[in-house]
């Protein structure tokens, strides 16, 4: 991590919706979830949140050496958004604990704020990282 990473960085990201990132693609395979409304589903929601971070926080890493993995999301998602729609996620780092990194985010889509909560990541050694994931692989 750069001497620049900080407690108190602030970011803003925006998205448009596609059709793609609703509920009925979530798990295409679940009919559950093809037959739900077309509105931006909470998981590709988290994605976007987990986005906003990384993007953020990348020019203050060794990247793509350093690297940063979600540990923790505590979001609540208050309102659905239609496709076309285009969703900001605006955060701050709120604290640095070693390689712990916790973020506090909301999201807006233009009409409704969608998204409030607290993420966290760690940020990792690429190469250490590998060799431990390759390790579980059978």
């Amino acid at each position: 991590m750069k001497p620049t990473l900080q407690p108190g960085l602030t970011f803003a990201f925006s998205y448009t919706v596609p059709s793609t990132k609703t509920v009925p693609h979530l798990y295409p395979e679940s009919e559950a979830f093809r037959v739900m409304p077309e509105v931006f589903a909470t998981g590709f929601m988290v994605g976007l949140v987990e986005w906003a971070c990384i993007d953020a926080i990348n020019p203050h890493l060794d990247w793509p050496a350093e690297q940063s993995v979600g540990t923790h999301v505590g979001l609540t998602h208050e309102a659905a958004t239609p496709p076309g729609l285009r969703v900001t996620v605006a955060g701050r780092l709120a604290s640095i604990d070693g390689r712990k990194l916790t973020f506090e985010v909301s999201a807006h889509d233009g009409v409704d704020t969608i998204c409030r909560g607290r993420h966290e990541r760690v940020v990792v050694d690429v190469a250490r990282f590998t060799d431990r994931l390759a390790r579980k692989r059978p």
